[in-house]
């Protein structure tokens, strides 16, 4: 997956060149000087245990979502998720980084989608992922008010993205069959609006 190839390399280049990481995160005071910074903190993240659990739930989670969906869809939800819970983040923390916000955007859409995909909770407790990401909500709602340095907004901001985002798809994916199911044929213009719609 290129999105955690490139995680990775940005991480290697944080830790190797001294003043990159300060330059591309997101500074709440300078996110309208440089907007770009919204974008490029999406990319960077704090420390390895940061950036080893960003991109395992990334491979995971989003192995399944880009396979329901398609690749561009994929990467638009993604990048969307993020730079919305980084613009918001802006408002209540003087600077941020990490991929979570985007990540929690992916899992808000299989929530949608996936309701029932099985994961282990913690690595230990199996449970259906729609009540994991009424745990996963609570905990960050908790985090708001005992702030322990994780950015508990940015994740319910992408959750809360990815969720719209998921019941919009679902409503797409119901006016379509609505829309096929009762021909008995399809002309090549109902064809080629199947191959643009992509997965769903």
């Amino acid at each position: 997956m290129p999105l955690l190839v490139l995680n990775i390399a940005l991480f290697i280049v944080q830790i190797s060149v001294k003043g990159f990481t300060d330059s591309f995160a997101l500074v709440s005071s300078e996110i309208y000087s440089r907007p770009w910074i919204l974008f490029t903190s999406m990319f960077l993240h704090g420390g390895f245990e940061h950036l080893f659990f960003n991109m395992y739930a990334l491979l995971i989670f989003g192995t399944f979502l880009e396979q329901r969906i398609n690749p561009k869809r994929f990467l638009l939800a993604y990048l969307a998720s993020g730079l919305l819970a980084a613009f918001i983040s802006s408002f209540f923390y003087k600077s941020a980084l990490g991929a979570s916000g985007a990540i929690m955007g992916i899992i808000g859409m299989l929530i949608v989608l996936m309701p029932e995909l099985r994961l282990l909770f913690f690595f230990i407790i199996p449970m259906p992922l729609w009540v994991a990401g009424i745990i996963w909500f609570a905990l960050d709602a908790l985090g708001i008010f005992f702030p322990s340095g994780v950015g508990n907004i940015a994740h319910i901001t992408g959750m809360a993205f990815g969720l719209a985002a998921g019941f919009y798809l679902k409503k797409q994916k119901k006016e379509f069959t609505k829309k096929f199911s009762s021909k008995s044929h399809l002309e090549s213009e109902d064809i080629d609006e199947y191959l643009r719609s992509g997965k769903i």
